[in-house]
């Protein structure tokens, strides 16, 4: 019945391919409401998975619009296409009836990011004199020079850091690990904080509770979450006078586009931003056109 494949199928994710919690939420919170619209249709407690096919499927895609978004109807896809291929595998049924619906074609946003001289301004907001500042000082200085995203940012321990060489090992999705340089000024900034304030935030936490391992840390002590780097950039974003719609992903976009514009190859910034695909790095090749595009306009006399 659909209800222990789902949970079956949950598991597999958890414990064989290691995927992150916000990543499980949002399969078990597509394939719920895929079960509960189901249910609601039939009227009864379970329905087997041999009784799901494309056009189940469809009806399910055609009542998600006008309450979801594109992106977020395609997702719900891609998540029942993932479930029943997972069944095709385990010999459950003989093919993927996900496969044959259309995805909803979704328009492609371009990456919001900084120019070079609002990206210095930003970084430089946070007041170093304070044992607060110098954290998020680095933090800021960290996500610029090596373009990780903030879920593996926070999950770096002491130990993934080579200080001499300026590298730094990164875990990223589906526990795949690479290695990225970074800079001068985010090692100042690293060791700046290790030195003067994560002594301290340590002190504040209880021997039992403390995390020795991670690098950056809340003032108790603990390692700090994804959730906290973003309140943390939303607050330097209203004391950074004409910065708007930034988030800590826009310094992920501004390391790219900056990397591209200065001439790095496209694939060297594949690789430093750990994409599994080079059609998912191509996306800077826009920002940057656009870029130039712009620059032609404003400067040529026949433009």
């Amino acid at each position: 019945m659909l209800s222990q494949h789902l949970n079956k199928f949950l598991e597999h994710l958890r414990y064989e391919r290691s995927l992150s919690v916000h990543t499980l939420r949002n399969y078990a919170s597509d394939l719920d409401q895929f079960k509960e619209h189901l249910l609601k249709i039939e009227k009864r407690e379970d329905i087997s998975v041999h009784d799901i096919d494309r056009l189940t499927i469809r009806e399910w895609m055609a009542s998600l619009h006008g309450d979801h978004k594109k992106t977020s109807v395609a997702r719900k896809l891609a998540s029942l296409r993932t479930f029943f291929q997972f069944l095709v595998r385990e010999g459950v049924v003989e093919s993927n009836p996900a496969k044959l619906v259309a995805t909803p074609k979704v328009e492609r946003k371009l990456p919001n990011h900084l120019s070079i001289d609002d990206a210095v301004r930003f970084i430089e907001t946070p007041d170093v004199n304070t044992d607060l500042g110098r954290r998020d000082r680095a933090i800021i200085e960290f996500l610029y020079a090596t373009g990780i995203r903030v879920g593996e940012l926070v999950n770096i321990n002491l130990k993934d850091i080579d200080f001499r060489e300026k590298l730094v090992r990164v875990t990223g999705k589906r526990k795949k690990q690479r290695i990225v340089p970074f800079g001068e000024p985010a090692l100042h900034a690293l060791m700046y904080y290790l030195h003067q304030t994560r002594p301290a935030f340590l002190n504040e936490c209880p021997p039992a509770e403390r995390d020795e391992q991670a690098v950056f840390l809340h003032r108790r002590g603990g390692r700090i979450t994804t959730r906290s780097v973003g309140r943390m950039i939303d607050k330097y974003i209203i004391q950074c006078a004409n910065i708007h719609n930034i988030s800590p992903h826009s310094l992920r976009h501004s390391f790219a586009t900056h990397l591209l514009d200065s001439g790095a190859d496209l694939r060297d910034i594949q690789e430093l931003l750990g994409h599994a695909r080079l059609s998912t790095t191509q996306i800077y090749t826009q920002v940057s056109m656009e870029k130039l595009i712009e620059v032609y306009d404003r400067a040529h006399p026949k433009a």
